[in-house]
């Protein structure tokens, strides 16, 4: 749809990712109207990403009413095969209830959009935001880049890890590299995603994520060392997939080309807000720093800015305590979760999974195991 100079609404969403819709359809339910959606590209659509979603992320979808839409097209996990550093490897099993889902991102994020526009949000695609609009100190809505304008009470900024504008103010930021392809024909034991922890990508990982029962996304994440040059990132994928996955891809048919793409975290969140805007997901930094999960985090800091956008428009609560509060309820959310992720990153650097996966073939110890892998 085209935008008029004019076009005014009580909040502004920039980004239609799981953070951005989660916004939308919470306060479609919180009963705030007048809620416009943006993002660069129109939907469905493709988006790189490993697509798994942890026990958090359901809960969250959940929360949100419409899991009961993305279920059937999720692929269910049960279990773990896990690779150390030194070569020992293990499956563990959670047993036959699902512990986690891969579903792809292009109907994930559509499902959700679906969602949001169902309660009452009206969705702008094709609306690159490059700047906010600000008045008297106050964001008070968002241009695009071809001159477009929006304006709202509250601007959401829920761009994701390239999104810039609007930020409060520059924080550090750790950065992850990603790099991905997609195989159809690529054999793996039903219900079970696989993460191999090599020297080459340490502390990260690389894994193996069933998408259906015949398709997986194979990837790894690592990190550029401060100083040092920068991996060729298909070289390194290349070499960890012939070290790991020659024989199983020899037959295997490629069904996308690879992709790469950067993830950005800060173990704390902190500086989300200014006046009259608020920042959610990973355009806030808030991924894991252990597993680079940013879905459940996402959707979570979404909801949690549609109570506080809620409480602020409704009057009951001025601005700057509900901002605040928000927040407060971010870092007490993700924030003893991230720094657990920082210790393990660590903890990735010894051998500490070599007795981890010992343990686990221990009667008993296997599904808990698996069940804690799953909840990191």
């Amino acid at each position: 749809m085209s935008v008029s100079k004019d076009k005014r609404a009580s909040v502004v969403i920039v980004g239609a990712g799981p953070a951005g819709t989660a916004c939308a359809a919470h306060l479609g339910t919180l009963s705030v109207g007048s809620v416009v959606l943006t993002d660069r590209h129109d939907f469905p659509r493709d988006k790189t990403c490993g697509s798994g979603l942890s026990p958090k992320g359901i809960k969250t979808l959940r929360d949100l009413g419409v899991w009961h839409e993305v279920e059937p097209h999720s692929y269910p996990i049960t279990g773990i095969r896990l690779v150390t550093q030194s070569g020992e490897e293990s499956y563990m099993s959670a047993g036959s209830a699902a512990e986690a889902v891969v579903c792809e991102r292009r109907v994930l994020d559509h499902k959700l959009l679906l969602k949001a526009i169902s309660r009452g949000a009206e969705f702008v695609p094709d609306f690159n935001a490059t700047d906010v609009l600000v008045e008297n100190g106050r964001v008070a809505g968002v241009r695009s880049s071809n001159g477009a304008e929006l304006r709202a009470q509250i601007v959401v900024i829920a761009g994701g890890a390239h999104c810039r504008i609007g930020q409060p103010e520059v924080r550090p930021r750790n950065v992850i590299q990603a790099i991905m392809g997609w195989w159809s024909g690529v054999g793996f034991r039903e219900g079970h995603v696989e993460m191999i922890f090599d020297e080459m990508v340490a502390p990260y990982y690389g894994w193996l994520f069933p998408e259906g029962p015949d398709r997986v996304n194979i990837g790894i994440t690592y990190e550029d060392a401060p100083g040092a040059p920068k991996h060729n990132a298909r070289e390194l994928f290349q070499r960890f997939l012939d070290k790991h996955y020659k024989a199983r891809l020899a037959d295997a048919k490629p069904t996308k080309p690879w992709k790469g793409h950067p993830i950005v975290w800060n173990a704390t969140p902190s500086k989300l807000t200014r006046p009259g805007a608020i920042v959610v997901g990973e355009a806030g930094l808030m991924t894991h720093p252990a597993t680079a999960e940013g879905i459940y985090q996402g959707m979570r800091s979404g909801m949690l800015a549609a109570e506080a956008i809620a409480d602020t428009l409704r009057g009951g609560v001025d601005e700057p305590v509900a901002f605040h509060d928000y927040e407060r309820r971010c870092k007490k959310a993700f924030r003893g979760s991230f720094l657990a992720g920082v210790a393990f990153r660590k903890l990735m650097r010894t051998r500490a999974l070599d007795v981890v996966l010992r343990a686990s073939k221990s009667p008993g110890v296997e599904s808990f195991a698996a069940k804690l892998l799953a909840s990191i």
